[in-house]
């Protein structure tokens, strides 16, 4: 039986622009960043979520081909992706923070019905909800 899901996908532009916003940004560390036969494995994840990582991928040959990877491309760089939402406990704390490392924001924490909600993006145009949920 599946027991944990343990690695997700963001598709990156650029992967060591993804990996200094991710880890000098946003606080993550890196788990991995091996080359071998051209191909980069790059993950990060948040210092006290050990069971996850998030590789960050270029979207290119072999995982697709050139055509599918160059519309790809024009998507993420579009912020045509909400990429997933990151959970805080302080989410005007953390945008104060965020924004003060250069983190740009679509929009400032706000009241929603689950909680308070900010929206900002990565270097490559995924957007992502920031939250800090109302328990």
């Amino acid at each position: 039986m599946i027991r944990r899901f343990s690695h997700a996908t963001i598709y990156v532009l650029d992967q060591e622009s993804a990996k200094k916003f991710y880890t000098e940004k946003l606080g993550f560390e890196t788990r991995s960043d091996v080359t071998a036969e051209g191909f980069r494995w790059l993950t990060v994840a948040p210092p006290d979520q050990p069971d996850l990582e998030i590789i960050l991928a270029e979207p290119r040959p072999p995982m697709f081909d050139a055509e599918t990877a160059e519309q790809f491309r024009q998507l993420i760089a579009k912020g045509a992706f909400g990429a997933g939402v990151m959970r805080t406990d302080d989410c005007q704390g953390a945008f104060r923070e965020l924004s003060a490392r250069g983190v740009v924001f679509l929009q400032e924490p706000a009241e929603r019905p689950y909680g308070v909600e900010a929206v900002f993006r990565d270097e490559s145009g995924n957007w992502f909800s920031l939250t800090q949920r109302r328990d």
